[in-house]
C-alpha cells in the first residue's frame, strides 16, 4: 500500500486515535484481517466474528509487528476506533484508488468462472506492467477493499474479481475501485435463492458495466444473452467475446485431448494464433476469451495472448486441479464451489478426461437456490446419475433431491453421459472424511475421481484425504 501515517488513517476512516497511537507512525502494510498474516509495518483490522474476536488478537499483531489496529473498540494497543471496520476498510480503500490515477481497473464478474479468468488477466496484464489481482476468491466487501490496499504507486493494474450476493453489491464494490475495464462472463444460477431469477442476477451483475466511464470498454459475453444485452446500459465501448461470428474476439475449431485440455484458434480483428490450454475443461475456453478480450483492448499482440493463455495453469486452490497419485488414480479437485452450471461443466470435463476409465464423482446438494431448489438439486441427481459413473457418493445434509434423482437416471438405460456401467453404486454418506472413507475401498489403478461441491461442505478435504493417502 501507499504508506500513510495514523493521523491520516484516523482522517479517512472518521476513526479517533487511542491506546497511546503516535499520530505520526506511517502504516507500510500489508492491512491484514488475520494476526497470523501480520508482517512489520502492517495495519492489523480486527473484526469480531461468530467464533472469533479478531479485537482479543491486538497486542498479539502490534508484538508482530503491525503499527495499530483498526478497531471498533478500545484494545490494549495502538489504534484507530471506528464505528464500523468493514466500512472503513472501504473508505481507507477507495481512498488510496483515488491516489493511483496510473492505475487501470479491471473488473471481472460472473456467475461462474470469475477466478479462472481473473488468474489468466493477471498473467496477461503482468506482461504490460506490475499487477496487483486478489489470492483465490477475494472478491467481497472484505476481500475486494484488502486486494486495493496492496497496490501502490508502481502498480499499473488492479484485475479485481467482484461477487454478487444482493443488489447493489457489484456497485457498492465499484465505488471502492472505479473500473475502466469490465468484464461480464455469464448469467447463470448461483445463488438464484438470493435473487430469486436470472434477471435479477444478471441486474447486479450489469451493475459492473453500468460502473465503467464512456472512455472504458465493457467485454461481454456474445453467447449469453442476459449478457450481451447489456451492451444497452453502458456508454462504454463494448467488446464481444465468446464462440459465435457475432463475437469479435472469438475461438474457431476447439477441439478437446484425452487429458480433457481445449485447443483452439483465436481469432482477433488484428489475426488470429492457436491456444493450447494447460487448464482441464473445455469451459476453460470462455474463461479464456473473456480474458484475451480484455487484454487485446489493452494492446497485446495476438501472438502473445496466444503465448501466455497457453502457458497458464492454475493458480488458485481447488478449481479443476488434476492430480494422479502414484497408483494411477487420477483425483480432479474442483471442490472450491459449486452452482448447477459449474455442475455441468466438471461433469463434462470429467466424461473428457476419463475416456474409458473408470470414474466415480463426490458431491454435495447445492445451496442457495431458493424455491427451485427440489428441482435443480433433483437435476443435478439426474446428471450424475446419467454419467456413466462406476461409482456416486453423495456428502452432507439435504441430499434426498440429489439422491433420487441419481437413482432414477442410474435405472434408465442411457442418459446424459451415456449409459451408467451395470451395478453403478450410489450411497450417501455424512462429510467429507466419510467419502473419502468409502471410495478408498472402490478405487483401483486407472479410475479418475471427480470432487465437487458448494463451498460449506469442504469436500477439498476428501481429495486432499485421498491424494494423502496415496502418498503415506
Amino acid at each position: 500500500m501507499i504508506p500513510l501515517p495514523l493521523a491520516r488513517i484516523a482522517e479517512i476512516t472518521s476513526g479517533a486515535l487511542s491506546g497511546m497511537a503516535d499520530p505520526r507512525a506511517v502504516v507500510r502494510g500489508p492491512v491484514v484481517i488475520d494476526s497470523r498474516q501480520v508482517e512489520p509495518g502492517s495495519l492489523f483490522v480486527a473484526f469480531r466474528g461468530g467464533r472469533v474476536d479478531g479485537h482479543d488478537y491486538a497486542a498479539q499483531a502490534i508484538r508482530a509487528g503491525a503499527v495499530a489496529v483498526l478497531a471498533t473498540r478500545p484494545v490494549d494497543a495502538p489504534a484507530v476506533i471506528v464505528p464500523d471496520a468493514a466500512a472503513a476498510l472501504a473508505d481507507l480503500a477507495t481512498a488510496q484508488a483515488a491516489s493511483l490515477p496510473d492505475t487501470t481497473v479491471i473488473g471481472v464478474t460472473g456467475s461462474a468462472g470469475k477466478t479462472s479468468t481473473k488468474d489468466l488477466l493477471a498473467r496477461l496484464t503482468a506482461r504490460i506492467g506490475p499487477t496487483i489481482a486478489p489470492a483465490g476468491s477475494f472478491n467481497n466487501e472484505l476481500g475486494h477493499p484488502l486486494t486495493v490496499l496492496r497496490a501502490d504507486v508502481d502498480t499499473r493494474f488492479l484485475v479485481l474479481e467482484l461477487a454478487a450476493r444482493t443488489i447493489g453489491h457489484i456497485q457498492d464494490l465499484t465505488r471502492i475501485a472505479p473500473p475502466q475495464i469490465g468484464v461480464v462472463l455469464n448469467v447463470g444460477t448461483a445463488h438464484l435463492g438470493v435473487f430469486g431469477g436470472k434477471e435479477a442476477i444478471a441486474k447486479a451483475k450489469g451493475e459492473l458495466v453500468e460502473a465503467l466511464p464512456r472512455t472504458g470498454v465493457a467485454v461481454l459475453n456474445a453467447d449469453d444473452p442476459l449478457v450481451s444485452e447489456m451492451a444497452s446500459r453502458t456508454d462504454a465501448r463494448v467488446t464481444l467475446f465468446g464462440r459465435s461470428e457475432a463475437a469479435a474476439i472469438r475461438a474457431e475449431d476447439v477441439t478437446v485431448d484425452a487429458r480433457g485440455r481445449a485447443s483452439f484458434t483465436l481469432r482477433t480483428p488484428s489475426g488470429a494464433a492457436p491456444v493450447t490450454l494447460k487448464l482441464y475443461g473445455e469451459h476453460a475456453v470462455e474463461n479464456a476469451l473473456a480474458a484475451a478480450a480484455a487484454g487485446y483492448e489493452l494492446g497485446l499482440p495476438v501472438a502473445t495472448i496466444a503465448e501466455e493463455l497457453s502457458e497458464a495453469v492454475p493458480r488458485s486452490r481447488w478449481r479443476m486441479e488434476v492430480t494422479d497419485r502414484p497408483d494411477g488414480v487420477t483425483v480432479v479437485n474442483d471442490a472450491y464451489n459449486a452452482n448447477p452450471d459449474s455442475m455441468r461443466a466438471a461433469f463434462r470435463a470429467l466424461a473428457a478426461l476419463s475416456g474409458e476409465r473408470r470414474r466415480f464423482a463426490v458431491i454435495a446438494a447445492l445451496r442457495e437456490l431458493g424455491d427451485e431448489s427440489d428441482v435443480l438439486n433433483g437435476e443435478l441427481g439426474r446428471l450424475a446419475g446419467g454419467a456413466g459413473l462406476t461409482g456416486l457418493i453423495v456428502a452432507g445434509p439435504d441430499a434426498g433431491p440429489v439422491l433420487d434423482g441419481a437413482f432414477a437416471a442410474a435405472s434408465q438405460e442411457a442418459g446424459p453421459g451415456g449409459p451408467p456401467p451395470p451395478g453403478t453404486r450410489i450411497v450417501h454418506v455424512a462429510d467429507a472424511e466419510a467419502a473419502a472413507a468409502e471410495l478408498a475401498g472402490w478405487l483401483r489403478p486407472g479410475d479418475v475421481v471427480l470432487v465437487k461441491g458448494p463451498r460449506a461442505m469442504g469436500l477439498e478435504r476428501t481429495a486432499e484425504l485421498l491424494l494423502g493417502g496415496a502418498a503415506q
